[in-house]
This record gives structure tokens, C-alpha cells and sequence, in this order.
């Protein structure tokens, strides 16, 4: 095998809602924020839980996430790096069992044009750049 095939498939949002959190990065905040007009101390304030070392959004009560509507991604040109690189994830590229499972929710995968191994780990390793608190420094090769 050469890659890996990818496509988002229209009015799909499996992976929005997928059980976890969406981690933002500092860029993420203040584009999502740009995005909905808001200053980045009123979206933060609204919409972001913050630790020490992670940002992520809050979950509301009935749904993954408060921008996922019924006709999709409220945020979409704005998004997240973790949700704009799904499903080049580090654990998704770097198990080919992980990826299998994740195909059988995720309609997309195994669709569309061929993405190489090395683009999938450029993808995946910059979440890892992106994220530090969660992945560490490994890098993901072949």
C-alpha cells in the first residue's frame, strides 16, 4: 500500500461526534473567535475550558460539541486543527488497526484520492507539534 485514501463525504459528521474533546491551540482560539466576531476573551469565556497545559472547547450537555449543528460545522472555515486534520491523527496514521476501526465509522476513509504515507505523518506529526501536552515530542515514522 502507497498511502492512505481519505474524502469527506457530503453531510457527514461522524467525526464530530466522535466521545472526546476537541483541543484547540492558541491560533485555533483566536480564529474561531475572529470567525464569530467575538473578542478572544468572550469566546474563551463562553465557549473553552483551560488548564495549565491544554485548551479545549466545553461540551454541552446533549452534544460533542457546541458548533456541531444539523446542517454541519458552524465554524467550518475556523475549525480546529484536531477536527480540520481528522483522521490524520498521530494514533489514527501511526496503527493500521486504529485506522481499520476508525473506517468503520467514519465513511470517508478508504474514499478518495490517494494521500502518501509521508503526507499522512506530516499531517499527524504536525498535531504533535500542535499538541505537545498530549503526544510528547516522538515523531511518527515509516
Amino acid at each position: 500500500m502507497d498511502g492512505l485514501r481519505f474524502a469527506c463525504q457530503p453531510g457527514c459528521t461522524e467525526c464530530c461526534r466522535l466521545t472526546g474533546y476537541v483541543y484547540l491551540t492558541e491560533g485555533d482560539l483566536r480564529g474561531a473567535a475572529a470567525f464569530l466576531g467575538l473578542s478572544r476573551r468572550a469566546f474563551e469565556t463562553q465557549y473553552v475550558y483551560r488548564t495549565r497545559h491544554l485548551l479545549r472547547l466545553r461540551k454541552p450537555r446533549h452534544s460533542q460539541c457546541h458548533f456541531l449543528g444539523k446542517d454541519g460545522c458552524a465554524i467550518h472555515p475556523a475549525k480546529p486543527t484536531q477536527c480540520r486534520v481528522f483522521p490524520f491523527w498521530p494514533e489514527l496514521v501511526g496503527s493500521p488497526a486504529a485506522w481499520r476501526r476508525a473506517g468503520k465509522r467514519c465513511p470517508g476513509i478508504g474514499k478518495g484520492g490517494l494521500v502518501t504515507f509521508d503526507g499522512a505523518l506530516r499531517l499527524a506529526n504536525g498535531m504533535r507539534e500542535r499538541y505537545p501536552g498530549m503526544y510528547g515530542s516522538a515523531v511518527l515514522s515509516h
